[in-house]
């Protein structure tokens, strides 16, 4: 090798890491594009990652834009609804488990 300080070596290690990181953030959105079901669960396998992280670049994507997912809030009358049920059901599992222990 010619005559490579560490820092001038250090740097083209870097540029090389950088370049590669950009090659498979594309491959990665290829395959997402392939296969949207992945989507999700691709998000959460990805370890170390912070949320907000995202690749430099991004290549169009073959599919159209899904609509956001509308999130409905319950009233007070399904909050108490869904409250008594759970309390009718954790009811019947601890007497079922009492009635076990006997």
């Amino acid at each position: 090798m010619a005559n490579l300080t560490p820092d001038v070596l250090k740097s083209l290690v870097r540029l090389g890491a950088q370049a590669r990181l950009e090659q498979l953030d594309i491959e990665r959105h290829a395959i997402l594009g392939a296969f949207p079901e992945l989507r999700t669960a691709a998000v959460r396998r990805v370890p170390g990652r912070p949320r907000s992280a995202k690749p430099a670049t991004k290549p169009a994507s073959p599919e159209p834009a899904k609509p956001a997912r509308k999130v409905h809030k319950m009233s007070a009358a399904e909050r108490r609804a869904v409250s008594e049920r759970m309390k009718k059901y954790w009811a019947k599992r601890r007497k079922a488990k009492a009635a076990t222990k006997r």
